[in-house]
């Protein structure tokens, strides 16, 4: 899994392997449901409901991002390697929208990308207050924050960040260094969402 370990500069931008960190993002599927209905088979219309599951693991500058990094041919995903995700990343479509778009910039082969955004995935742990979601919560920003803080030591509040719309909670966002450990990322932090309450659909 070695990549370069470079940061950007104007001469590097989205080449695969040169950036800084990772963002590992955590979606709460019954918001996502709630937009998509069944239409998404497995995920939204499928026997086994879903909580926070892996949007992607998105590498990162300290400033921006790259995205979709020339990887030379692209013959698609191995239907092996898609299928073995979807029980973190259920949509195949996700799957492959998130190799073309992220993991092509991450300097790594498919297999080991996967391998890393699972490894990711296993080292946050979720709060147990959100795993099994029976009615809707309202919370803040702050309280989803802290209890990922809480159930997680080394994470810090200038290491996470809350994803909404107008009034529900649709991501968490941990930042992590290229070795998988809790960093600070100031950017992103600032892109937190800064609503009050937030509604938290229930698992279904």
């Amino acid at each position: 899994m070695a990549a370069l370990w470079t940061s950007q500069t104007a001469a590097s931008a989205d080449t695969p392997g040169e950036f800084d960190f990772y963002v590992l993002s955590l979606s709460w599927s019954p918001t996502y449901c709630q937009d998509r209905g069944t239409s998404d088979r497995i995920q939204c219309g499928g026997p086994r409901p879903f909580a926070f599951v892996v949007h992607g693991l998105w590498p990162q500058y300290e400033r921006g991002s790259p995205r979709n990094c020339d990887v030379g041919p692209r013959s698609g995903l191995p239907r092996r390697l898609v299928d073995g995700m979807l029980d973190i990343m259920p949509s195949p479509g996700l799957v492959r929208h998130e190799w073309r778009t992220h993991g092509s910039c991450s300097g790594l082969e498919p297999a080991d990308y996967f391998a890393l955004t699972r490894q990711a995935n296993q080292a946050v742990r979720i709060p147990e207050r959100f795993v099994d979601v029976e009615t809707y919560l309202t919370v803040s920003p702050d309280e989803v924050e802290a209890a990922f803080i809480a159930a997680n030591p080394g994470l810090r509040r200038d290491g996470i960040a809350v994803s909404c719309d107008s009034r529900r909670l649709k991501e968490v966002r941990i930042c992590l260094t290229r070795d998988l450990r809790f960093r600070s990322c100031a950017e992103v932090d600032r892109k937190a969402c800064r609503n009050d309450r937030l509604t938290m659909p229930p698992v279904r």
